[in-house]
């Protein structure tokens, strides 16, 4: 967080010194308010930059084990460019290492799910969750390990999270 504020300070200071030079080519004919203009730009092109960016630099951080099981994208009112273009704010990730088949039952499947969310400080939240495979049922775990049936849901059988668990 500090460092993208020094990114963003530093573009701030770079656009304003290209409107300063574009002052200084003109015989300081070129308005005043564009130093300020160009560095209020500059700042606001890097943010934009870095919120369309931030999925692919997190996939790029993740281990090998780790796939992204779904995406969410969502527009803000106060992104209004993100209205016409969505960006990914939210992506659901499956630690494949964590995968444990019950000796009881094998068709029943114990993983983690990592969230990660978009913020300033980069969220981030986990979760155990049980499967079963012939069925589709998708139960969560409390931190006790008891079954949560209050969450529990069937996949789809296109569901990214469906294939990578049981297959």
């Amino acid at each position: 967080m500090f460092w993208n504020l020094v990114a963003t300070v530093v573009c701030g200071l770079a656009a304003a010194g290209i409107a300063m030079t574009i002052r200084a080519a003109t015989a300081k004919k070129a308005p005043r308010w564009l130093i300020p203009v160009f560095a209020g730009l500059g700042m606001m092109g890097y943010q934009i930059y870095m919120e369309y960016n931030w999925y692919d630099q997190m996939t790029a951080r993740m281990p090998a084990e780790s796939v992204v099981v779904a995406t969410e994208s969502k527009a803000e009112f106060w992104r209004p460019w993100s209205f016409a273009f969505p960006q990914i704010n939210r992506i659901t990730v499956l630690d494949t290492s964590s995968i444990t088949r019950n000796r009881a039952n094998p068709d029943t499947v114990r993983f983690q799910l990592y969230y990660f969310r978009q913020t300033y400080g980069d969220r981030v939240s986990r979760g155990s969750w049980l499967l079963n495979c012939p069925s589709r049922e998708l139960v969560a775990l409390n931190e006790d390990g008891s079954p949560n049936t209050s969450e529990a849901r069937r996949l789809g059988t296109d569901e990214t999270l469906l294939q990578e668990v049981c297959d």
